[in-house]
């Protein structure tokens, strides 16, 4: 009986912290017409405090949506073009000399910010790609001697064009899985890009408003860990990963020559957090299998390497994703 109580006090408050989730929605609904998934990973990802690789062609909002959601919480945004010959100075910063004072000084680069848009980070080289992930496992930076610790929150959004494009280099897979979540965006519905097309040639496009602070963000960053997960669902999430590992054992023995790694501890860690934070944007104080359900494409499908074997079979990791959600029991 007593757990009864717990969960209704839980929900509560998660009802009460969330309540500003919908105001940063319509907010950024201003702005950006029908990519409600790519909303709700960007505030997974913060909420999280993860990291999100978004993938999609040119032109698709990408840029736009980070910089909306800069806006409407009021924190700092900065945005690196990544491209062939960029150093890692030009993302950290470096020392000048300074020749009145004859000593040297710290200019600090555009990834001290809130909000950082890594635009196109398959285009760098993998020196740079590393000095920004430094910044983003670590939260801080070494300039010279000195190091520096990040704003919070601090928010990574990565933008990759599909591998298939000229001059992209594919990120390593040990770097590839520091970001919480990789979401694929698509193209939008013929309605939504009606809207669209309207709202830029009337230039009719709204302005966005602070509408959260900072100190409201970092507190939620807080209380979405106490959003209630049963052991059954954390049961559901480990039978997920380990079918990554172990397909086998879960009865889909036709995955094991598919593939070539399964998802790390880091991938259960993020899924369970993921859902916790589905729950809190969606006002409710505890997870449910569907809220798993919601994220575990984002969280995973970085995480699998897939086989020569799965390739010449043209399966993706999103394919095998799907078989083992099919699969596993949901609780």
């Amino acid at each position: 009986m007593e757990n009864k109580v717990d969960i209704k006090k839980i929900n509560e408050k998660i009802e009460k912290e969330s309540a500003f989730i919908d105001l940063l929605r319509s907010e950024m609904n201003k702005v950006i017409v029908g990519q409600k998934n790519m909303i709700d990973k960007l505030l997974i990802g913060l909420l999280a405090k993860g990291h999100i690789l978004l993938e999609g062609v040119p032109g698709l909002a990408k840029t736009l949506a980070i910089n909306t959601l800069s806006k409407a919480i009021s924190g700092s945004f900065s945005r690196i073009q990544f491209t062939p010959d960029l150093l890692p100075a030009d993302v950290v910063g470096t020392q000048l000399y300074n020749v009145k004072q004859s000593k040297f000084s710290v200019k600090k680069g555009p990834v001290f910010a809130n909000f950082v848009l890594a635009d196109e980070i398959n285009r760098a080289p993998a020196k740079v790609q590393s000095a920004l992930l430094e910044a983003m496992q670590e939260k801080q930076v070494t300039i010279g001697e000195e190091t520096f610790m990040l704003d919070e929150p601090f928010l990574v959004m990565a933008t990759q064009n599909p591998i298939d494009q000229e001059g992209t280099y594919p990120l390593p897979e040990a770097q590839v899985d520091r970001f919480m979540l990789k979401t694929v965006i698509s193209y939008p519905e013929l309605e939504d890009e009606k809207l669209i097309m309207r709202a830029n040639l009337e230039n009719t496009v709204s302005k966005v408003k602070p509408v959260v602070t900072l100190k409201k963000i970092l507190t939620a960053q807080k209380v979405v860990r106490d959003v209630y997960m049963d052991e059954k669902i954390e049961k559901y999430i480990l039978d997920i990963i380990f079918a990554t590992r172990f397909p086998e054992k879960y009865n889909l023995s036709d995955l094991k020559a598919l593939i070539s790694f399964g998802a790390s501890p880091r991938g259960s860690i993020n899924l369970a957090l993921a859902a916790k934070c589905y729950a809190f944007i969606n006002r409710r104080g505890f997870v449910i299998p569907d809220d798993v359900r919601a994220v575990v494409f984002d969280v995973l499908q970085h995480r699998i390497g897939i086989s020569y074997e799965a390739e010449a079979e043209n399966m993706s990791s999103v394919d095998i994703i799907t078989k083992i959600v099919n699969e596993i029991e949901v609780p």
